[in-house]
């Protein structure tokens, strides 16, 4: 079994860059605003600091024994809306009060005024000083058509399967972009489909897989799919997508050109009959919580990570937290992390 991470990192003390979890979480109605004020005051040196934090998070990852780390998003305010901003189409200005992610959450984002076009990709640079850290393969992430079109007011489209065929059609651009960099694994972020079974099929693969298009064979398609963040830490109640998302989508995701899918198990136990659908697709385990303070034990991780090895095989068990560790400070994240490795030696 191969170890991973699956986004964001908490941010160096050092970093000045905002972003969802320090600005009161994703509850908050005005996080765009947040990171525009600082566009507009943030250091010259900001590129050295992004490096310096990025190499940090990733010898961290590496220390622990991650064998496949991402970069942290140490640049991103959030996973979304870093990429949006380098597409034509986003007003960052003009902001839309609404309500995402089925009622979880209410906030104040950008306005979709045009039609979606790619600008020069920022991404291979982001892998390059990441990649240049470690010998490991470095994993960046983007974020779905759907979860972009979730997470912004469209005032243009007015079809949210065109809006989304425009997105992918300008993601796929970055995503070539980093192949021609080296970057080996690539993850396409879309927890929407959890949220929205329906949407999914109608649109929501096809548009997935305009992402991927012309990818070499070499490079993992990977696909993140959680159920949704709490405004703060240790909330317990707060809105997740359907449970039954997962074995909804499970076909589907098999017979894509998907070659591994992340999915929530620490916070919400699934039934793991679900790993019985993925006959040929990886599946990435989300095994340590992302939003609970308390860290997972070595033997509640190896213990489940022994029952799901009863129904996938063990070179398709990619172990991982639940998604990205952005909310949880740098030494519960590092202590998770190290149970959840020495869990996965263990078993050998």
């Amino acid at each position: 079994m191969q170890t991973t991470t699956i986004g964001a990192y908490p941010k160096p003390d050092y970093v000045p860059t905002p972003d969802w979890f320090r600005v009161g979480g994703t509850g908050n109605e005005a996080p765009t605003k947040a990171f525009d004020d600082y566009l507009k005051n943030r250091p010259d040196d900001i590129d050295e600091i992004h490096d310096r934090a990025t190499h940090e998070v990733i010898q961290d990852q590496i220390n622990v024994g991650i064998d496949i780390p991402t970069d942290g998003e140490i640049r991103r305010e959030n996973y979304i809306h870093y990429q949006c901003r380098n597409f034509d189409g986003f007003d960052f200005v003009n902001l839309t009060k609404v309500s995402l992610r089925n009622g979880a959450w209410v906030a104040e984002v950008p306005t979709i005024t045009g039609p979606i076009r790619a600008r020069a990709p920022i991404l291979p640079r982001d892998y390059t000083v990441a990649q240049a850290a470690t010998n490991h393969p470095v994993k960046i992430t983007l974020p779905g058509p759907m979860t972009i079109s979730g997470s912004a007011a469209d005032a243009y489209y007015r079809d949210e399967a065109k809006l989304g065929a425009d997105l992918a059609k300008a993601l796929n651009q970055e995503v070539l972009a980093l192949a021609a960099a080296g970057c080996t694994w690539i993850q396409i972020d879309e927890p929407v489909f959890a949220r929205n079974t329906d949407k999914a099929f109608a649109f929501g693969f096809d548009n997935l897989e305009r992402c991927f298009d012309g990818l070499p064979d070499h490079v993992t398609r990977a696909v993140h799919m959680c159920c949704g963040y709490p405004d703060r830490l240790d909330q317990d109640d707060f809105v997740k997508a359907d449970q039954l998302a997962y074995f909804r989508l499970a076909d589907a995701i098999d017979a894509s050109s998907i070659q591994a899918v992340s999915i929530e198990d620490a916070h919400r136990y699934n039934d793991l009959t679900l790993l019985d659908k993925f006959r040929k697709t990886a599946v990435i385990f989300g095994s340590i919580g992302i939003a609970r303070s308390r860290v997972e034990t070595v033997e509640e991780i190896e213990a489940r990570l022994r029952q799901a090895l009863e129904h996938i095989d063990a070179e398709r068990l990619i172990v991982g937290p639940d998604c990205g560790l952005g909310m949880l400070p740098r030494e519960i994240v590092l202590a998770k992390l190290e149970n959840m490795v020495t869990a996965v030696r263990q078993i050998g």
